[in-house]
């Protein structure tokens, strides 16, 4: 039993004892004081700033030059917008209508001893040719004649046959919208004689003979236009003869 207490007494053995705890106590005058102690030489030692400037964080300093890639862009920047309502140019335009252009070609159509002019009619408007069929349709219905879609499919069938023939004829290639620009113009003399059949009639010697004066003057028309636009001289009777063959048929529809 000695040797396990004199063993425990070695395990234990340390320099501190009581009388020094009481000394440190007394010296200190209240417990507090220890703690107020180590917070004064915290207190003496120089307290560090929060936020670090950024000249101590980087060894160089900022020159104030921002960066710049060493390449151009792939895709330049193209200022093409106007800066203005003002500087925009109108709706019409935008959509392809020009009302000078369609009124040459109106007159163009009514005068069939006018020259065209190719560059004019060389364009693709569709906006006269619907209004004259919606026209031509119109004045077949105040007549009694529900023909909308007779007037639309033979139009659509017309100008496929038509643009066959011309660029087997001519050595410029032509396009369909522009075929259907002309054809569709050249319809207008096909409305004058529409609307005079909602008055009078034509099932007879005189409106036969009108008949086929509309449908010499359309199709002078067009081919007029036709060679005018590719170039082919001499050959206007051979583009007038198919075309008065359309129009043949918007006559029928007409008189009868």
């Amino acid at each position: 039993m000695s040797d396990f207490e004199q063993f425990d007494i070695d395990f234990y053995q340390s320099n501190y004892t009581a009388s020094d705890q009481e000394q440190d106590y007394n010296g200190s005058g209240t417990p507090g004081s220890v703690y107020g102690s180590k917070r004064g030489q915290k207190g003496d030692k120089p307290q560090q700033d929060a936020f670090t400037r950024p000249e101590m964080l980087s060894s160089q300093p900022y020159t104030g030059q921002i960066f710049q890639p060493a390449h151009p862009s792939e895709f330049p920047y193209d200022n093409t917008y106007p800066d203005s309502f003002d500087e925009e140019p109108p709706l019409l335009e935008e959509l392809g209508i020009n009302f000078d252009h369609i009124w040459q070609k109106t007159l163009t159509v009514l005068n069939p001893m006018k020259p065209a002019d190719g560059s004019i009619m060389n364009e693709t408007d569709l906006t006269g040719p619907m209004v004259f069929c919606l026209a031509l349709g119109a004045t077949l219905l105040m007549a009694g004649k529900v023909h909308f879609g007779y007037v639309y499919g033979m139009s659509a069938l017309g100008c496929i046959t038509i643009q066959a023939l011309l660029n087997l004829m001519s050595i410029a290639s032509v396009s369909y919208g522009c075929v259907a620009s002309v054809l569709g113009y050249c319809l207008l003399p096909m409305v004058i004689l529409s609307s005079y059949a909602v008055v009078f009639s034509l099932q007879g010697i005189l409106g036969t003979l009108l008949a086929l004066v509309i449908i010499g003057w359309c199709s002078l028309s067009a081919s007029k236009i036709f060679t005018s636009a590719l170039a082919m001289e001499g050959q206007q009777l051979l583009v007038a003869y198919p075309c008065a063959l359309l129009y043949g048929l918007f006559a029928l529809m007409t008189v009868f």
